[in-house]
């Protein structure tokens, strides 16, 4: 037999069905995002629905911090690329760097089928690159599952980000990212991805060149799917070849929904290490 065609990648990539009221986390996400981005605007803190290109789907929030500014921290979600999440699920994620003297910004982005990988890959870099042009100094990068894949390519040699923005870059984050997208094609979600070959390459940051001198932590649960863990391993196992810093870290007893989680604590491992204070 063909182990590998005996794989079911569908419940590979099946992550709330194996994850105890798995499909609650979301009502719970936004009920906090919304607490915070009223407590935000009140103080005068956000900026919200900045756009960042043509399509309804390009705008990003951003939250300032109180006093002193620091940096620019990016947070991108995931959702596979397609599922209907925006920005506004995700805004409480920003305390642990807004804490720290980051602004923090969280794009939304436009989904397949309507758009291709390629083109939320391309999306997000104008995302990235209109909240740089709106805080001075250093970037840091963190997004979670496909958002973990897209700040991924951000720093690969064909990141569509600028020279100018690439240098302002001072650590990436990829939590739970896909790395590698083709055994993609072999799941349903790929009637809505419409993943090719070519493209599936193309993308994937495993196959690709990281820019020299990067600084990146792979960050995945260790209670996460298999599939989940494989592929952080693979990115960081890659990277590791290349003229740059790479490590990757399995956070005991997290899960695809909660992996995220630490980004809303000041103090966290998770945030220390996406701020390099430790």
């Amino acid at each position: 037999m063909n182990t590998v065609d005996a794989v079911d990648w569908d419940d590979a990539y099946s992550n709330f069905a194996y994850i105890p009221d798995g499909y609650e986390y979301l009502a719970k996400w936004l009920s906090l995002a919304q607490q915070f981005r009223e407590d935000m605007d009140q103080k005068g803190l956000m900026k919200s629905d900045i756009s960042y290109g043509p399509h309804a789907r390009n705008r990003l929030d951003l939250f300032m911090p109180w006093g002193d500014l620091n940096g620019l921290a990016v947070f991108v979600h995931g959702g596979y690329w397609m599922e209907d999440f925006d920005k506004s699920a995700w805004s409480h994620l920003a305390k642990g760097a807004l804490a720290h003297g980051f602004a923090v910004a969280v794009p939304s982005y436009a989904l397949c089928p309507e758009v291709r990988v390629s083109e939320i890959t391309v999306q997000v870099g104008l995302a990235i690159t209109r909240a740089a042009s709106e805080i001075a100094g250093p970037i840091h990068l963190s997004g979670h599952s496909a958002g973990g894949h897209l700040v991924a390519r951000m720093v690969t040699s064909t990141s569509p980000l600028t020279q100018t923005v690439r240098q302002r870059i001072r650590k990436t984050v990829p939590i739970s990212a896909l790395a590698d997208l083709r055994p993609l094609m072999k799941t349903e979600m790929n009637d809505t991805l419409h993943l090719d070959a070519v493209e599936a390459r193309l993308e994937s940051p495993a196959l690709l060149e990281p820019q020299e001198g990067i600084d990146m932590t792979a960050w995945v649960g260790a209670a996460e799917r298999p599939e989940f863990v494989r592929q952080t391993a693979l990115l960081a196992n890659i990277w590791s070849g290349f003229d740059c810093r790479v490590d990757a870290v399995e956070e005991p007893g997290r899960h695809h929904a909660d992996i995220i989680e630490g980004l809303a604590e000041p103090d966290h491992i998770l945030t220390h290490k996406l701020l390099c204070l430790q």
